[in-house]
């Protein structure tokens, strides 16, 4: 039998951009129901790096505070002096949630397909989305936001091409060490032929750590494998040449922390030519921008997304005297979508370039080994990383309040509340 329910606005996905949104839009005074598949809250990765961008975001949001309290900023050169600060991805996801009403997410909901439905009212058309989910629910809303990751549902929907592998992979863990570490707070990385390996001290005790790597032969199917024992003994195996407090990370790791992925990404111009929108209808997070973790921005960007969803959403609910108009709400996520797609497709590709020029440098002839190396740590570290380490420096702005809102005679579609 069939259930239909009644929604404002309805995010699929429970991660980090679907929680951040629903928080947005908390803080507008907008209702929102989340959508997660899993049966719990999903915490898949051990943590995850936020820069500049994403604490301006989270202080919008109104949860810096819990984790800037617990996690301290890493030293970094001049162009970086915020600090970037690496968080247990359970933390940020909880710091979030708490800040939700109980009944915001509903587990254990897989979409199976959308549609959409048109009908008048006093001469005016409007439409409404229908959600129709594996167990038979079908849900009515007026606003749908994909936040349903990197195979997303509504991405597919919208008509958004797959993404694509990058041609490398992943594998990300948490070293712990009862007594302490002893390791300085700063982040350490090597790169050696195709692999590069970062070591980012979380607290005292703890230590996140990632390898990207380029395919390993005979290894590539014990990764895949995803049993935790065989993932660490071919990362150890992988990495033998690498300096000893490595070997003594990887060694620590608690193996229910560990998680190979490949790395995929969107092409930047499906984002730029591409539909990210379609009347009420839009995506956010890994849903809209895909990108490979070499700048640590997947989940920055996210955050960002959220910010800016919430402005645009709550400009329209306050404008409208707390009214969900569908004209006004279709023009204000046209304007999200526009001030989104340019510095995402930036991202992805920037993302990509320091990827491939970072462990470009072990592969194929010594003489192109050779020149990759030269340029990565001559020319790559030295100037190009820092101006692109400038996109980290961006202030999605704040959320509205009825004083920063226009009134619809005043409503120009570029309204920031700064």
């Amino acid at each position: 039998m069939e259930i239909m329910m009644k929604e404002e606005v309805v995010i699929v996905g429970g991660g980090v951009a679907g929680l951040a949104t629903a928080l947005a839009l908390k803080k507008v005074g907008v209702r929102a129901l989340v959508l997660e598949r899993s049966n719990e809250l999903r915490v898949k990765g051990a943590a995850l790096t936020l820069f500049s961008n994403a604490w301006l975001a989270l202080e919008a949001l109104g949860v810096a505070h819990k984790l800037t309290s617990i996690y301290a900023p890493y030293k970094g050169d001049a162009w970086l002096a915020t600090g970037p600060r690496a968080v247990h991805r359970r933390a940020l996801l909880e710091s979030l949630i708490e800040e939700l009403p109980t009944d915001t997410i509903r587990y254990s909901s897989k979409l199976h397909s959308i549609e959409t439905t048109t009908h008048k009212h006093h001469e005016a058309a409007s439409s409404d989305v229908i959600l129709h989910l594996e167990d038979g629910t079908s849900i009515q809303t007026k606003v749908l936001i994909g936040c349903d990751g990197v195979h997303s549902v509504v991405a597919r929907w919208l008509g958004l091409k797959d993404v694509v592998h990058s041609g490398r992979y992943a594998v990300r863990g948490l070293g712990v060490f009862p007594e302490g570490h002893g390791l300085k707070h700063e982040v350490q990385q090597f790169v050696d032929k195709g692999r590069r390996f970062g070591i980012a001290p979380l607290t005292d005790k703890e230590v996140y750590w990632f390898m990207a790597y380029q395919p390993l032969p005979n290894k590539d199917d014990e990764m895949a494998s995803g049993d935790p024992k065989l993932i660490q003994k071919s990362v150890l195996e992988s990495v033998a040449d690498f300096p000893p407090v490595v070997l003594d990370v990887i060694q620590h790791s608690d193996t229910s922390s560990l998680t190979w992925a490949p790395l995929m990404f969107r092409y930047p111009w499906d984002l730029i030519f591409g539909h990210l929108s379609k009347g009420t209808i839009t995506v956010a997070g890994d849903a809209m921008h895909p990108m490979t973790p070499d700048l640590g921005q997947g989940g920055c960007t996210a955050l960002e997304d959220a910010v800016v969803l919430g402005r645009r959403i709550g400009n329209s609910f306050i404008r409208n005297r707390k009214m969900m108009s569908q004209e006004d709400l279709e023009r204000e996520i046209e304007m999200y979508v526009k001030e989104r797609r340019w510095r995402s497709a930036g991202l992805i590709t920037a993302s990509y370039l320091a990827g491939w020029v970072q462990q470009g440098g072990g592969g194929g002839s010594s003489g192109v080994g050779w020149l990759m190396k030269f340029l990565r740590d001559s020319i790559f570290y030295k100037s190009i990383y820092r101006r692109i380490g400038g996109l980290v420096h961006y202030d999605c702005g704040k959320l509205p309040t009825v004083s920063t809102v226009p009134s619809e005679f005043e409503h120009d579609g570029h309204n920031k509340s700064d």
